[in-house]
């Protein structure tokens, strides 16, 4: 019977094996999605399927760039561990090699990628899954494009952990370097203040206006304040008005000038932002193992 592409995906999804391995299953099942998972299992290849449920919240950063074109990615692992090992390593430069050659949309399309001959990336991920015994995801990624006046800067912090990549003009690739890691070290938001939406500035005015030692004085005085507190946390957050990581005497405006240069752009990654972490009693899963 034929298999339709709908059919290929939603075995797919379910069990995370590649495209031809999904409809290889499909057409011995006869379309029956049951038995192709089944048949998969049999056969070792849906292992990936039963970490669906785990949440991969360590992993690794990692930036490459070719030409006028680099990408930031972030691949994640269940444990620490297996982040460190070999497996995921060559995997981890590997999606990022492909995803700042081809430029993909979005981490679907990244999934897609032909990286060999008839292997996607997301392939290799389930691959890598398999022979590690834990769930590995490809969260997101960012691809920046510069002109050929512009230089990037990377810069990778606890063997991966963070990673930073930034867009000087006019400066060098070593003063590039030199920001990122400064946007590493101190995980600013904003290029500038000017760029601080407006909403993020109204909303700390609120919070500074219901500070409690600004309780009884007048609206005129307490205006005053909230103005000074107000510029103090656009300071703070603006990577222009930060004190230079490697030179605390000047700020990274101070320092991007005096290479005849200027910031264009950042992105930062950390591993697990935003991903609830799963605390585990080591006593706990040992006892578990022996009962």
């Amino acid at each position: 019977m034929a298999i339709t592409a709908a059919q290929v995906k939603e075995l797919r999804d379910k069990t995370s094996v590649g495209m031809m391995d999904a409809k290889k299953a499909l057409v011995e099942a006869d379309g029956d999605l049951d038995k192709a998972i089944d048949l998969l299992r049999e056969k070792g290849m849906a292992k990936a399927a039963k970490k669906g449920d785990r949440v991969a919240a360590e992993g690794m950063t990692a930036v490459a760039v070719k030409g006028n074109r680099a990408a930031i990615i972030e691949l994640n692992s269940e444990t620490d561990f297996v982040a460190g090992n070999a497996e995921f390593n060559e995997l981890l430069r590997a999606v990022a090699n492909a995803i700042v050659e081809f430029a993909p949309a979005d981490v679907e399309a990244a999934l897609a990628l032909e990286v060999e001959a008839g292997q996607t990336l997301n392939d290799k991920i389930v691959g890598t899954t398999q022979i590690t015994g834990e769930k590995i995801t490809l969260r997101r990624f960012t691809v920046v494009e510069k002109s050929d006046s512009e230089n990037f800067g990377s810069y990778s912090h606890l063997a991966g952990s963070i990673s930073a990549l930034v867009v000087v003009d006019g400066a060098s690739e070593a003063a590039a370097k030199d920001i990122a890691m400064h946007v590493a070290a101190i995980a600013p938001q904003y290029v500038s203040d000017d760029q601080v939406p407006a909403e993020v500035v109204a909303k700390e005015k609120e919070v500074q206006l219901a500070s409690e030692d600004l309780a009884g004085k007048p609206d005129n005085i307490k205006e005053k304040m909230v103005d000074g507190r107000i510029k103090k946390f656009l300071a703070e957050i603006s990577l222009l008005d930060q004190p230079f990581v490697k030179n605390g005497d000047q700020t990274v405006a101070q320092f991007i000038d005096s290479q005849n240069g200027s910031v264009k752009s950042f992105v930062r990654y950390q591993v697990g932002d935003g991903l609830e972490k799963k605390v585990t009693d080591l006593a706990e899963e040992v006892a578990k193992q022996l009962g």
